[in-house]
């Protein structure tokens, strides 16, 4: 749509600035500008107007109601809507809101500073995109409880097999396991529709045996068909409660055929560590049997840095949320600078999850990173679609 097509709201308590900011609007050939001096008013004339709201250019300090809690109001009227934030706040509490706007459900085209310029606002406005029409689905039914146990005891549920590349030369140097359930009459069923459940009933060791077997399975017969690396299973701290773990999962990794330096065990942060001393027993006795041990989702559990004081951990994974943000959000950018530097420093590799882009692997490789993860190197396959993938990769160059 050109901007003369466009609906826009501008909520701006001070006269000057928000009569400026129409001009503006007016000089790029805006025809349809509604103006509002708090939140309250606007949100009057967003809930209220004839020609739906295509763009709001919002203050964030307003009085009566102001910018923070008028956008939410205009996420739970559930409008489709782009937003662009004024302000000439300190950029770390904009960049605070920004991620509140997008949490709301609020396409968010950006955030100006004051004084705004009619190119800086332009540019904001020439990405906005009209909303797509949604194909509304019927929800479906959660899976009953029995029939997910009797997946399990059945071993329907089986790894799935996502690549981590070096970022240097771009070898493969392993696959993270991520369980998946072959169902009878469903088909390949995804994490979201299984897991909560499997944790919340208390079946995920169940769950956690089958990727163990099913990995160390696959993982053995990789070597002698020429592809030397690791297979990843996570493991939640939950299981880290039973004194004998350590000594179980050697036992059954080894069954299968698979040398433990050849596994990677990522333990999850999303819960707190209950037992510490039998967890701690634990990591560090699979440490000791050769086990790799990674602290995944790095940033977004349990007190990270005392973990990685405590636990002999050899990698280090930076959660998605960090690294899909770094190109747009500077305080992301340099909490993934940092955590990279402080794998180097303690001697960990640094895998970085979420890697969607071309430009999300040229950040990682011009900040050092070692090991890559995510879409733009391959999505979740089959163990045999995996294998094959391998014959087929082709480095970035």
């Amino acid at each position: 749509m050109s901007i003369e097509e466009l609906s826009f709201l501008v909520a701006e308590d001070h006269d000057f600035q928000r009569r400026t900011l129409v001009r503006i609007l007016a000089g790029l050939g805006a025809k349809h500008v509604a103006e509002a001096a708090d939140g309250r008013a606007a949100l009057e004339i967003f809930r209220g107007a004839a020609k739906p709201v295509d763009i709001i250019i919002s203050d964030l300090e307003m009085p009566e109601m102001d910018g923070m809690e008028f956008i939410r109001h205009v996420g739970a009227a559930g409008l489709p809507v782009s937003v662009i934030l004024s302000s000439a706040l300190d950029p770390a509490l904009v960049s605070s809101v920004e991620t509140m706007t997008k949490a709301y459900g609020i396409t968010l085209l950006g955030a100006v500073e004051k004084p705004v310029t009619p190119q800086k606002l332009e540019a904001l406005i020439r990405k906005h995109t009209p909303p797509k029409a949604k194909v509304v689905k019927p929800a479906s039914a959660p899976i009953p409880l029995d029939e997910i146990r009797n997946g399990l005891v059945k071993g329907q549920f089986v790894p799935y097999f996502q690549p981590k590349v070096r970022i240097a030369d771009g070898a493969v140097t392993g696959a993270e396991a991520l369980a998946r359930w072959l169902h009878p009459e469903k088909g390949v069923v995804a994490p979201y529709a299984f897991i909560g459940p499997i944790e919340e009933n208390g079946l995920i060791d169940n769950l956690t045996w089958l990727m163990l077997e099913h990995s160390a399975k696959i993982g053995r017969d990789w070597k002698p068909r020429g592809f030397d690396a690791t297979v990843s299973v996570n493991l939640s701290l939950r299981s880290l409660t039973d004194p004998s773990l350590a000594d179980r999962i050697t036992d059954l990794v080894q069954k299968q055929g698979l040398e433990p330096r050849r596994m990677v065990l990522e333990v999850t942060e999303s819960t707190a560590m209950t037992d510490v001393g039998k967890a701690l027993e634990n990591l560090a006795r699979l440490r000791m049997k050769g086990f790799g041990l990674s602290i995944d989702d790095y940033g977004t559990g349990y007190s990270s840095m005392q973990q990685l004081s405590r636990i002999p951990f050899t990698e280090l994974k930076i959660d998605q949320s960090f690294v899909m943000s770094a190109l747009e959000k500077e305080s992301s950018k340099v909490i993934l600078a940092s955590s990279l530097d402080m794998a180097k420093k303690l001697k960990l590799k640094a895998v970085a999850e979420g890697v969607e882009t071309r430009a999300h692997w040229n950040l990682l490789k011009d900040l050092g990173c070692d090991v890559a993860q995510g879409y733009f190197v391959a999505k979740p396959m089959d163990a045999h679609t995996f294998q094959k993938w391998t014959l087929e990769w082709t480095p970035p160059e």
